[in-house]
């Protein structure tokens, strides 16, 4: 069985759609990503703040897996690590298949429970036309699949770096499906 890794990792002081690559992220408990502009007990994102500031922070930490970028290139687009917005790629682990509730073991001591999917928005197709609806599907049923990664906050904060370690630490004995943060 191959190990699920991280890839990058990534961090942005100011509210950009994409995400600058580090070499490190420090991940803070019960906050995010140290620096990032999505910091925060409180939703930091522009337009859920401005509904309710003072909604708890779900999106503290955003997560892509590397295979959608492989899927995107695939497509035509040419997406780089980071660029979606997300703070973490991994690779070897179904993120959109984890339940509600699950929480990743990230490198050597941090871990994130993840809250759920991301909702691709307008600011894709603004970084590349069409990209938007590469990162939907369709399932069997008909229902929309948003493929843009997941959002979890921070249960024990660390350092995590490309390369490390990614697992499932532990899931939620009743299995729910993510929910649109």
């Amino acid at each position: 069985m191959t190990t699920a890794r991280v890839i990058a990792v990534a961090a942005d002081a100011d509210h950009r759609f994409g995400k600058t690559s580090r070499a490190e992220i420090a991940l803070v408990e019960g906050l995010g990503v140290a620096g990032d502009a999505h910091l925060g007990v409180t939703v930091q994102h522009l337009s859920h703040k401005k509904k309710d500031p003072d909604r708890a922070n779900l999106r503290q930490v955003h997560l892509i897996h590397g295979e959608l970028l492989d899927e995107l290139a695939d497509k035509g687009f040419a997406v780089a690590p980071g660029e979606l917005g997300e703070n973490v790629t991994v690779r070897g682990i179904d993120l959109l298949g984890l339940p509600e509730g699950a929480v990743l073991a990230l490198g050597e001591s941090a871990q994130v429970r993840v809250t759920g999917l991301r909702n691709p928005c307008v600011q894709i197709d603004r970084f590349q036309k069409g990209l938007m609806a590469a990162t939907l599907d369709r399932a069997p049923d008909g229902s929309l699949v948003r493929k843009c990664g997941v959002m979890a906050v921070v249960e024990t904060g660390g350092v995590v770096r490309a390369g490390d370690a990614v697992r499932v630490a532990t899931v939620p004995d009743l299995f729910v499906a993510l929910p649109v943060v």
